[in-house]
């Protein structure tokens, strides 16, 4: 889907419209809270249980915490946000107010939600809060583009 839009001067150019996809940035949070709670027992010190370790050719051990792993999902879908940031259509505000909720939920979890007490849960924030920021630059400097004065 595209919809096109007319230019001073006579010129058009269609803007790119995709799908409305809700913040990518909710399945580490929702992941987070389910295994802080079901797995952890609330206690933030899970997260840093190892998940397993690889020997390494150098003669070290490297090992993968819980915590490790969510971060890791949180950078891939902070990845494909900043992707569908650059997306320009009625939508993408829709995604970006509820790429802010979202980050005012987690802040309010984090200061109030003693399992959220942790490094790997700010981390997760920090990403969200990337995201908002990200988002709303992304679509200012891309609306600037948009319009052309001759």
């Amino acid at each position: 889907m595209s919809e096109t839009v007319i230019l001073p001067g006579g010129r058009s150019t269609v803007r790119r419209r995709g799908p409305f996809i809700p913040p990518l940035l909710v399945i580490p949070f929702v992941l987070y809270n389910l295994l802080a709670f079901a797995m952890f027992g609330g206690l933030p010190g899970g997260w840093s249980s190892q998940l397993f370790s690889i020997h390494m050719v150098s003669g070290t051990d490297w090992s993968l915490t819980w915590g490790d792993l969510m971060l890791l999902i949180g950078i891939i879908c902070l990845f494909f946000e900043v992707l569908k940031s650059t997306n320009t259509g009625r939508s993408s505000l829709i995604e970006h107010m509820l790429s802010t909720v979202l980050f005012i939920v987690f802040l309010v979890e984090f200061i109030l939600v003693g399992a959220a007490a942790s490094s790997t849960f700010f981390l997760l924030m920090a990403m969200s809060f990337v995201d908002v920021v990200a988002g709303f630059s992304i679509s200012i400097t891309g609306a600037g583009r948009d319009v052309t004065m001759e």
